[in-house]
């Protein structure tokens, strides 16, 4: 048992709780927690769980990319669970009390506290979270740390034009007064970045957008002081996070808008102090997943750009015959090769790099102790991306040094087939992402075999690598509309022994009334796992032609071994 999780029991008895529930998010909902106050109490380092810290049991429940992760990492101290097939609500059931539980308002809607616990147990708000009472939070220094404008010919809109939109569709909804708790959209909104979140430009920040069109900025004001707009929002303020009650007070109305996917029980509770609170989705995530021309073109730029990254590494890689290459040292050569573009910034997440049985962890991350040595007879799996000043990326690739199995070949040409399957999608026919993910599968369902995670996510603009409300799932009905992007990711995992995934980013694309998916993505697939037996004519000649496209797009980055390299794959 760890340090952290042996005080918090100590906490958790001197405030008469039973237990204490540990989320993943932070208080600003990040896709990459910081502080992540899971990982500190549970070893946990995935990007989605739920901890239930009990006197004498611990309790931890992840989705189906972690469950072998949380095994690994946590199974020690933890009893693991899967959601959605077992919820907190019903494993607490079993305790045959109703548990007195703690929780941090500012990290919890009220939405996720009903679903996962319903009414069964008595949920009491601690206001100071007891993890950082354990281990006070360092604060950062400034340096590098200012909120910065994006020009237009970045985002292609200036931030009246979209603050206009936003009141319109507040207008039509007969509200007085909107809360934005998502910093993804204040950034989106106000064209601004920051350096708050790992992997993602996000500033961290809340706004407040009134009926009579005063908008008020809630951030640490140092961070502001800098900001040069080219097309400052006259009715903008800025706000420490301390002053949100005060502002609250003194606004107009009666009537509040808030999300309830973002919105914490903290600020819910002051804002319903004074007004009727309507609780539906932000209109800003609708609005920032369209990406209209200039987002578009930058980002086809971005993906130009990443594919020469990625295919230099991938042709070291595949043609290594001296150097042992650990997972570490690929992830860091990929890297090096990102970084040779001046206008890219960073990872857009954590690296997969995974070998031999590693591959098989959907979200794996090698450190030190994980490290391994890339073997000839390995599955390599690596999944990666970057945040370039005009755009995010995110490509899987998988790889084989050897001769692969007839099995590995079988399943990696039915994930092949399911991703061609994606890509050649009617959209005027099939239009959601339930039904897209139905092709996606159909191959593995074929033999009774699938995989648990979504076949693709939305992906932000110099932004978040996983945004909504838009994904390819089997539980998604949003409608795909021209200019969202997403990812097209189907895969196939053999615990211990390993794992498949290939994945491009695509997005919507309209010419006339046609609308159908567009490559974003452009870098060899490898062609050694292939079963070409399996496929058939169309296949075939989808493959030929994007890997043709593949060397018109990349070849004047590349040299001439590596032109002649990716020439044979076509």
């Amino acid at each position: 048992m760890n340090h952290t999780l042996k005080k918090l029991k100590n906490l958790i008895l001197t405030h008469s709780l039973d237990g204490y529930i540990i989320p993943k998010n932070d208080e600003f909902f990040s896709e990459y927690a910081s502080p992540d106050r899971l990982k500190k109490v549970t070893n946990f380092s995935g990007s989605a769980g739920l901890a239930i810290i009990l006197i004498h049991k611990n309790l931890l429940f992840v989705d189906g990319r972690y469950t072998i992760q949380a095994k690994k990492q946590s199974g020690k101290n933890f009893s693991i669970f899967q959601i959605p097939n077992s919820n907190p609500r019903e494993v607490l059931k079993k305790f045959n009390k109703k548990l007195n539980l703690g929780f941090d308002p500012k990290l919890f809607t009220n939405l996720s506290l009903l679903r996962y616990f319903g009414n069964d147990s008595n949920l009491i708000p601690i206001h100071t979270n007891l993890i950082d009472q354990i281990n006070p939070i360092k604060k950062k220094k400034l340096k590098d740390n200012y909120f910065y404008a994006l020009p237009k010919e970045i985002v292609g809109e200036n931030t009246n034009s979209k603050i206009k939109r936003l009141i319109k569709e507040l207008k039509k909804k007969n509200i007085d007064n909107i809360f934005i708790s998502a910093p993804e959209n204040v950034a989106w909104l106000l064209n601004l970045r920051g350096n708050d979140n790992p992997y993602s430009p996000i500033p961290n920040s809340n706004l407040i957008i009134s009926k009579n069109n005063d908008l008020f900025l809630f951030s640490k004001k140092r961070k502001v002081n800098k900001i040069k707009y080219l097309d400052i929002y006259k009715n903008l303020k800025f706000y420490e996070f301390k002053d949100f009650f005060k502002i609250i007070k003194n606004l107009p109305g009666k009537s509040f808008c808030v999300d309830h996917l973002t919105c914490s029980v903290f600020h819910q509770s002051l804002i319903s102090s004074k007004f009727n609170f309507k609780s539906f989705i932000d209109p800003c995530y609708i609005m920032k997943s369209i990406k209209n021309s200039t987002e578009i073109k930058n980002t086809i730029k971005a993906h130009e750009h990443d594919g020469a990254a990625l295919t230099k590494f991938l042709y070291w890689i595949k043609n290594n015959n001296k150097k042992i290459i650990t997972e570490l040292y690929a992830e860091k050569k990929l890297e090096k090769f990102r970084k040779k573009n001046k206008s890219y910034i960073s990872p857009s997440f954590n690296t997969i790099a995974g070998a031999g049985p590693n591959s098989a962890i959907i979200h794996y991350k090698a450190n030190k102790k994980t490290n391994r040595k890339i073997f000839k007879n390995d599955i390599f799996l690596c999944d990666s991306g970057g945040q370039y000043k005009y755009g995010t990326t995110d490509v899987t690739r998988t790889l084989c040094f050897n001769k692969p199995s007839k099995k590995i070949k079988d399943r990696f040409t039915r994930v092949l087939k399911g991703h061609i399957a994606v890509i050649n999608t009617n959209l005027n026919k099939v239009n959601t992402g339930k039904k897209i993910d139905i092709k996606a599968r159909k191959y593995l369902k074929k033999i009774n075999l699938d995989y648990s995670h979504g076949t693709g996510h939305g992906v932000g603009y110099y932004l978040n690598v996983h945004e909504g409300p838009q994904s390819i799932s089997k539980f998604n009905n949003i409608l795909l509309k021209p200019g969202m992007i997403l990812s097209n990711e189907p895969g196939y995992y053999e615990e211990n022994k390993f794992g498949i995934r290939i994945e491009n980013l695509i997005y919507v694309k309209k010419i006339k009334k046609n609308i159908f998916f567009e490559n974003l993505t452009y870098a060899p697939i490898d062609v050694d796992l292939i079963d070409f037996k399996l496929l058939d004519k169309k296949e075939k000649k989808y493959l030929s032609n994007y890997h043709l496209n593949t060397y018109n797009k990349l070849a004047k980055y590349l040299n001439l071994k590596e032109r002649k390299w990716l020439l044979n794959l076509i």
